[in-house]
């Protein structure tokens, strides 16, 4: 579904994300990971489309479309989480015929349908719920969630993970970064681990079934540990 090859970004002289290259197949659960300043937020960006890579190339299959949920989401203070999402569904061009219910079964879903509060109140883990609620709209071929659990609590983050496993199923393809290592291997079939923008470790699940862990697969591959 997704291709990225031999991508290199940089800023000021600096390589953020130095040829990497991986694929994301469809209906698999894909990880970026690394420490902080890894490029995987930037090549999250490339894909995007909102920066462009120095060299490389990026391939989506034809029909793919994506859906986006930000680390750091924002949304107009003064609407409620229903108004936020209706009017996000209107940029989309969403049918207006399938606004109302396509709105209020994704608020459901991800556990927001009080429609009472306002977004100056929410916490930082309902913005991320909302986030993905946003992110879902339309139908998406392909979710691209960048630290879709921060700031959620225990329980928020079991029921993000369950909500993404059953997008799983459903046939959903997802792209996700996060340094919450257990929330990967819940959710994740493989994906790759950067150091100062290369890829220096591809994984995937049935490693992990043969009794190895993914932070002990991380922390070799970032030098945590010999």
């Amino acid at each position: 579904m997704l291709q990225c090859k031999q991508l290199v970004k940089s800023y000021k002289n600096h390589c953020v994300v130095d040829h990497l290259d991986f694929s994301v197949n469809q209906g698999e659960a894909f990880a970026l990971l690394g420490s902080n300043g890894a490029g995987k937020t930037t090549t999250i960006k490339m894909i995007l489309g909102l920066i462009q890579p120095e060299s490389g190339l990026i391939q989506l299959e034809k029909g793919v479309t994506i859906g986006y949920s930000p680390e750091t989401p924002y949304f107009p203070p003064f609407l409620t989480g229903q108004e936020v999402l209706m009017y996000y569904a209107g940029i989309q061009n969403i049918a207006k015929e399938k606004r109302q219910s396509e709105v209020l079964h994704l608020l459901e879903l991800v556990g927001l349908s009080n429609d009472s509060v306002k977004v100056k109140h929410y916490s930082k883990g309902m913005l991320q719920r909302l986030a993905l609620a946003q992110a879902m709209l339309g139908n998406p071929s392909l979710l691209i969630l960048d630290e879709p659990t921060a700031g959620l609590d225990a329980l928020g983050r079991i029921e993000m993970m369950n909500l993404l496993n059953r997008l799983k199923e459903q046939g959903k393809t997802i792209l996700m970064n996060s340094h919450i290592l257990n929330d990967i291997e819940r959710v994740c079939d493989r994906g790759i681990i950067m150091k100062h923008g290369k890829l220096v470790r591809v994984w995937s699940n049935e490693e992990l079934k043969q009794g190895e862990t993914l932070e002990s697969l991380f922390l070799m591959a970032v030098g945590g540990i010999e």
